[in-house]
């Protein structure tokens, strides 16, 4: 009987027991640690991808705002529609330009009281940028649509 008491006194293999089960929790941590990490590249990958497809969508909106010849009714138009030449130095975006037709006037809220002198035609820019880095299977894509109003000044009455 005094045999088992000392077999079960003797400690002499704890600290093995011990080292290993911290191994097994610290390569757990390492493993948990990696993971985190690669997940959050690709979110960040994924974030870069939606924000540049973003900024070429918007700078398509720009570049087509940035020229009235845009926005020019006669010859132009196809059933309403224009695809405008777009020099691509300048955006990569895919732009359409619809003629709203159906709505005239004023906007609401911008301010024109007397809309009399003027005539309102109204415009729908879409712009459709993508991701400009091919690095993944699949590209961000990004559309964005502006509504554009453009003041034409009528002939008053002569006096």
């Amino acid at each position: 009987m005094t045999k088992k008491i000392n077999i079960l006194k003797d400690e002499s293999g704890a600290v093995l027991v011990i080292a290993l089960i911290m191994m097994v929790v610290m390569t757990l941590i390492g493993i948990a640690g990696s993971f985190t990490s690669i997940f959050e590249i690709m979110i960040s990958g994924h974030k870069r991808g939606s924000t540049n497809a973003f900024y070429s969508a918007d700078s398509g909106v720009q570049v087509t705002v940035a020229s009235i010849d845009n926005f020019d009714l006669p010859g132009k138009y196809n059933n309403n529609q224009y695809i405008p030449p777009i020099d691509p130095k300048l955006t990569n975006a895919k732009i359409t330009i619809n003629h709203v037709s159906n709505q005239v006037g004023a906007p609401r809220g911008s301010g024109f009281s007397a809309t009399g002198n003027f005539e309102f035609v109204h415009y729908v820019i879409e712009s459709t940028g993508t991701d400009q880095i091919d690095t993944g299977a699949t590209r961000s894509t990004c559309m964005i649509e502006q509504k554009v109003v453009r003041l034409i000044p009528t002939l008053q009455g002569g006096n």
